[in-house]
């Protein structure tokens, strides 16, 4: 496993996918704002198949459907500034649901698992901060970083509704 020297939530992010049984996430600690617009996290990490984009089963693109559905039904009040505290909490609890189901269910070829578990590592990380977890950083960091996971996603996995959303405010 290797895993770049960073600060606590990346630690934290790690144990959690590790804790449901992924399998190796390397993670870089950025900015938690810069994700939804730089593509940072651990997410920077991702490569292409070869110049093509990675496999897919049925559970994984259920999944990320799922938790990109949850994701854009609160993101307009995420970024108009008005989530509730209890919203940000119940896309964080759908998330987390939803990721322990992907890990649980998705049967992958070890390179696509490899490049996979950095989009689940951003998700667990941006679910643990919407949920207000880290001093100095704020339920929307955690919300710009699952926006980061998700458009991630879809640039580097074989799932056409993936590559088709936006995830932008509506």
């Amino acid at each position: 496993m290797v895993i770049q020297p960073n600060t606590a939530r990346v630690a934290f992010a790690l144990s959690l996918v590790l804790a449901l049984g992924t399998s190796a996430v390397r993670a870089e600690g950025e900015d938690m704002h810069a994700h939804m617009h730089h593509g940072g996290g651990a997410v920077a990490q991702m490569t292409l198949n070869a110049g093509q984009k990675w496999g897919t089963d049925e559970s994984l693109r259920k999944g990320m459907a799922a938790i990109g559905a949850s994701f854009d039904e609160h993101h307009a009040r995420i970024h108009a500034g008005t989530e509730t505290d209890a919203q940000y909490e119940a896309l964080a609890g759908t998330i987390e649901s939803e990721v322990k189901n992907i890990v649980a269910q998705c049967k992958l070829p070890p390179a696509a698992d490899a490049n996979l578990h950095y989009a689940i590592a951003d998700l667990m990380e941006g679910a643990r901060l919407m949920r207000g977890q880290e001093a100095g950083k704020s339920r929307h960091d955690g919300a710009a970083l699952v926006h980061g996971a998700l458009n991630a996603y879809g640039k580097f996995f074989d799932d056409p509704a993936a590559a088709a959303a936006d995830h932008m405010p509506k």
